[in-house]
């Protein structure tokens, strides 16, 4: 009897650009892929954070550049990507928050979350996925959403629009790329501990209300994510596209 084999997790000799790789869930999704042996581009505008972090990622033994880019400019995007071979991977992560009342948001404040969250994202992909069809290629394009682009939230009213407009997106890029094998998947995490999250816990009713909401019972860390992240990446989700990985501790659960 001949046993089937598992696909590999391995990314070995695969490009991949992480954007906001420069701390938190970016610079874990770039540290998981080099592992898996991905050649690993960090993207962010701090230059000084995304050299440090592909320095330590080539010290730990794997292979990475820093990219310095500003992921909300798409002729900045288009331009850095054409001088460079297609990328296999791309985890598009760049994102902010302006949490607000609904009542009292910003003009200001929906234009800077929705320019990132959404109109960034959505033309780093396409970028990517141009360079990708140019070159007969196929790929694995990983939008991080979050629970809250499946639900809503207190104070969150602009957030949730943008990652609800981002699954949007991947469904209908998932249906035109997937003829040339291109896949585009989200993950969606709960709450992370991050440099971005971390003032939010300091307040002892948002973070008594989010511990109530995850089943689980404990914030996440961005450990919790690499897993997945290599695994929507590689071979062992082949067959997976215009889907939304859920890693939220059973917060949507109900």
């Amino acid at each position: 009897m001949q046993l089937p084999k598992t696909p590999s997790m391995r990314l070995d000799g695969r490009r991949a650009l992480v954007t906001g790789a420069g701390r938190g869930i970016g610079l874990a999704a770039a540290a998981a892929l080099a592992e898996a042996g991905a050649h690993v581009a960090l993207a962010a505008r701090g230059t000084a954070e995304i050299e440090a972090a592909a320095g330590a990622i080539r010290k730990a033994g794997g292979s990475a550049e820093a990219l310095p880019l500003d992921a909300s400019d798409p002729a900045a995007v288009a331009e850095a990507l054409s001088t460079r071979p297609p990328f296999d991977i791309l985890v598009n992560n760049a994102g902010t928050n302006r949490p607000a009342p609904f009542l009292e948001v910003a003009p200001e404040d929906y234009d800077a979350v929705m320019a990132l969250n959404v109109r960034g994202a959505f033309f780093i992909a396409q970028a990517v996925a141009r360079r990708l069809v140019a070159a007969g290629q196929g790929g694995s394009i990983i939008q991080l959403s979050s629970q809250m682009g499946h639900v809503g939230g207190p104070r969150r009213s602009v957030y949730c629009a943008s990652k609800h407009a981002m699954e949007g997106m991947t469904k209908a890029m998932a249906i035109e790329l997937g003829p040339h094998r291109i896949r585009v998947n989200t993950l969606c995490p709960t709450f992370i501990e991050t440099p971005l999250t971390r003032p939010f816990f300091e307040d002892a009713a948002f973070r008594d209300w989010v511990l109530g909401k995850i089943k689980l019972g404990r914030v996440g860390q961005v450990e919790d994510l690499m897993g997945a992240v290599v695994f929507l990446a590689s071979d062992a989700s082949a067959l997976m596209t215009g889907s939304a990985l859920m890693v939220d501790g059973g917060w949507t659960a109900e």
